[in-house]
């Protein structure tokens, strides 16, 4: 009869994570990145284009997957707004039943965060159902922006982990780690801000009617304090230890990205909305700076390039 033990130290058996399966899985995740930020970006159009009701009903479209002759621009953007949203879910659910199924090839946290990730779309699924059949109520239509920023977030995050698992690197000091979570946590709140304002129709509203002015106001003035602790993420670079790898070239990036975006967001104002086309800029660039944030505070947790445990079934020895 066999029997099994565990293998002694220096017995041949490496306990690192899976490379390839990492590569894999940190390439599904890099694509879903972008295809949420699409989504982010598509849904802003529906709002600017006033095609979030296009299609009257949900899930299909008229009835049907692909409407035919109603077709035209709104009902398109909103089509294939669900259609984004559909294949998503799909590429997450990949990602979660291949983590659940390589689980012991994986660091521990893989699957878990793939399950939430997979829970988040089910709520933006529900949500995205509820803008449609509750006809654009308000805090819906917030919820349903908030949750694909967050997936946004967290998908980025995930990405940089896997890219970085069996990479070792060495973390910042905790001031700049704090730094970094500030300048998520204000951009991301800055960015739901926008999106209550657009939800309400505020700026329309306080353009033509003076009314709705006190959350455009709010949204312009948190945007100073948003900016600044980008700003001040990228030129604290400068003092970071060195072989930090991506590290510093991502939080430049996202003052870049927050330059462009202050910048269209003042111009958006000065047109006063009437430029679609400068409108969703200012939100897809929104998207991009949440998974770009994300993926500096991802990075900045670092990565000892230790081994994993390995799991009984992996590391079991037969022997006579």
């Amino acid at each position: 009869m066999a029997t099994y033990r565990q293998p002694r130290q220096g017995s041949g058996i490496s306990s690192r994570p899976n490379p390839v399966l990492l590569k894999r899985l940190a390439l599904l995740a890099s694509h879903l990145v972008v295809a949420l930020v699409a989504l982010v970006g598509i849904g802003g159009s529906t709002r600017v284009m006033e095609a979030g009701l296009a299609c009257p009903d949900w899930p299909l479209c008229y009835g049907q997957f692909l409407p035919g002759r109603q077709m035209n621009i709104q009902v398109f953007l909103e089509w294939f707004h669900r259609l984004d949203a559909f294949v998503v879910g799909l590429a997450l659910l990949v990602l979660a039943a291949a983590s659940f199924l390589w689980r012991r090839r994986l660091p521990a946290w893989v699957p878990f965060l793939s399950a939430g990730l997979l829970f988040l779309v089910l709520v933006q699924g529900a949500l995205g159902a509820l803008t449609v059949t509750q006809l654009l109520e308000a805090p819906f239509v917030t919820a349903h922006l908030a949750t694909a920023l967050l997936l946004v977030a967290l998908t980025s995050g995930l990405y940089q982990r896997l890219a970085m698992a069996n990479t070792p690197s060495t973390s910042p000091p905790l001031w700049w780690q704090l730094l970094a979570s500030l300048a998520l946590v204000l951009t991301f709140g800055q960015c739901l801000l926008g999106g209550i304002m657009a939800s309400q129709w505020a700026a329309d509203q306080c353009f033509s009617a003076g009314d709705g002015c006190s959350l455009l106001l709010a949204h312009r003035q948190l945007a100073l304090p948003a900016a600044l602790s980008v700003l001040a993420l990228a030129a604290s670079t400068l003092f970071l230890p060195p072989e930090q790898g991506q590290l510093p070239r991502l939080a430049q990036g996202a003052a870049v990205l927050m330059f462009a975006q202050v910048s269209l967001g003042i111009w958006t104002l000065k047109l006063q909305l009437q430029v679609p086309l400068v409108t969703i800029g200012h939100q897809l660039i929104a998207a991009l700076l949440i998974g770009l944030l994300a993926a500096v505070l991802a990075r900045s947790l670092g990565n000892s390039g230790q081994t994993l445990p390995m799991s009984p079934m992996s590391s079991e020895v037969a022997h006579g």
